[in-house]
């Protein structure tokens, strides 16, 4: 007897999962039609401070000080600019600029209040996963940094460069840990020990969550249940808008009809195209 690959029903990403709770909307527009939206300078932001955090763990342990943070700031920043010159347009001008570079040295100065990255040797940084559920839907997501203790007990983290979110919105923000925590167990066979979300805006703080096969369970079955919900959007072709305050950071409002916009029509679909010949459509980050 022979095992055979699951088939693989589509792929899903924290982001993506995460804009179709938001807005099943958005998510088509990003995911089905791809419209272009405008980078954010708070988003481009994260980026380079992401960036810094995952090079400065580079040097070595004693090297690793909040100077030698901020020197990695600036090329990194031009780094990113090279790929994409466009980035330079989100200022209006040189000091805008270097007021929004100036913020991003806040955050890393902060993040030595909440960790010491001279005590700490990272097991994987940006490292990206995958794993095809039991049902055949794909899972993946890159996660920060993945920490091993000696013991051999595994800590996810991530970082965030807004504010930590208040109580109530604790478990929206702890899902996508519990997302990776899932891909993890699945893939090695090894629940984390913990879930840690830095928070480098405000005035910084860090959440912690230890999860168990119970949680990761019940997060199985809740990503399995917004599957079947993009599945029947994409069968009925009903993509409803979600209104919220997040609205206001959203490029696609003239489209929306919440906002008396129209979306376009939807892709055509070809002779003998299925469901599931589509999947390119939803198979991304």
């Amino acid at each position: 007897m022979t095992l055979t690959e699951p088939v693989i029903i589509g792929a899903l990403s924290p982001s993506r999962a995460g804009d179709f709770m938001t807005c099943p909307l958005l998510y088509r527009f990003r995911v089905i039609d791809h419209l272009p939206e405008k980078p954010s300078a708070a988003a481009v932001r994260g980026t380079v401070v992401h960036a810094v955090l995952e090079r400065l763990y580079d040097l070595p342990a004693p090297q690793r000080s909040v100077q030698a943070a901020l020197e990695l700031l600036e090329p990194q920043w031009e780094r990113l600019l090279a790929d994409d010159p466009q980035y330079a347009q989100m200022f209006a001008d040189e000091a805008e600029q270097a007021q929004w570079l100036e913020q991003a040295q806040e955050m890393l100065r902060r993040y030595f209040t909440l960790e010491d990255p001279t005590r700490l040797e990272p097991a994987e940084r940006e490292l990206y996963v995958e794993a095809v559920l039991d049902k055949g839907l794909m899972l993946r997501g890159y996660v920060d940094r993945l920490d091993v203790a000696p013991s051999g007990e595994v800590r996810v983290v991530d970082y965030k460069t807004g504010s930590a979110p208040g109580p109530d919105f604790e478990a929206k923000a702890l899902f996508q840990m519990k997302f990776y925590a899932l891909v993890l167990w699945r893939l090695r066979g090894q629940v984390p020990r913990l879930l840690q979300l830095v928070y480098l805006g405000g005035q910084g703080e860090v959440l912690r969550y230890a999860p168990d096969e119970a949680d990761l369970l019940a997060t199985e079955r809740k990503v399995m249940a917004l599957w079947a919900a993009i599945e029947r959007s994409l069968e009925t072709g009903e993509w409803r808008a979600r209104k919220s305050r997040l609205c206001d950071w959203c490029d696609h409002q003239a489209l929306c009809p919440e906002f008396g916009g129209t979306p376009p029509p939807l892709p055509d679909r070809q002779p003998g195209d299925t469901l599931r010949s589509r999947r390119s459509a939803t198979d991304e980050l």
